[in-house]
């Protein structure tokens, strides 16, 4: 049986490290493009709720972090 984290984990223990350690974290790039893309979202005012800007915040930065579309797994 393989020991392999989920990717959700991954992506999340990333998300953490970019958090924790900006300066030093390898995933600084695919943060600041993914809260740029989710700031403009948010203004748009096409955002009827938190959790919506939360979770295209959490897509986006996978995207960028794995080259793949989330939403197709």
């Amino acid at each position: 049986m393989s020991k392999e984290k989920p990717m959700q984990n991954e992506i999340g223990e990333r998300l953490v490290e970019v958090l924790k350690t900006p300066e030093d974290s390898e995933c600084q790039e695919s943060f600041a493009r993914a809260m740029e893309l989710t700031k403009a979202y948010a203004s748009s005012g096409s955002a009827t709720h938190f959790s919506a800007v939360a979770r295209l915040f959490y897509d986006l930065f996978e995207m960028f972090e794995t080259g793949k579309d989330p939403r197709q797994s």
